[in-house]
């Protein structure tokens, strides 16, 4: 379910802040708490939906590869998928890209089997060396901008994405 408000003021600012930045390709999987979000991205020639976490790293770190500065979109049990990818790859090597990881299993998702990934998921990013932070609605565009310095810099960043930022609720 989701607040009409909520959905059309954080999105829109999410999407503007990184409509606004020479981001791209996109890569993404299906997620209902980034749903609002990936509605609007959808509209982008640029945009593709990609069945597993793991292909849309390894298709993001192409595309760094070839000179662009992909974004991926994730749930964070996807997250938990693309470990070794971020691992053996990603991290070891620097490939720029912006993760943006929605996270179940933390305040306000109930839902106890996201509770394991919602405690894990920052602990993992930390260990494997990767600049991240939670996007708050007033925040928004220096967020935004602080992760695209780090990917234009050459390195990976994530955004993380509460539940109800987007005005998701169980």
């Amino acid at each position: 379910m989701f607040s009409e408000t909520r959905e059309k003021t954080a999105a829109s600012l999410v999407h503007d802040a990184l409509a606004n930045r020479p981001l791209g390709p996109y890569f993404a999987t299906p997620c209902g708490i980034l749903a609002p979000l990936l509605k609007q991205l959808q509209e982008r020639p640029d945009y593709f939906t990609v069945s597993r976490e793991d292909n849309a790293v390894g298709e993001a770190s192409g595309a760094a590869l070839g000179g662009m500065l992909p974004v991926v979109l994730m749930q964070n049990s996807g997250f938990g998928n693309s470990v070794n990818a971020l691992a053996s790859l990603i991290a070891p090597y620097r490939i720029p890209m912006l993760l943006i990881v929605s996270m179940r299993g933390v305040h306000p998702d109930p839902t106890p089997e996201n509770k394991g990934m919602g405690d894990l998921t920052e602990p993992i990013l930390d260990g494997l060396g990767i600049s991240h932070r939670t996007l708050h609605e007033e925040k928004i565009e220096h967020q935004v901008a602080e992760a695209f310095a780090t990917v234009e810099g050459g390195d990976v960043s994530a955004l993380l994405v509460r539940p109800d930022l987007f005005g998701w609720s169980a």
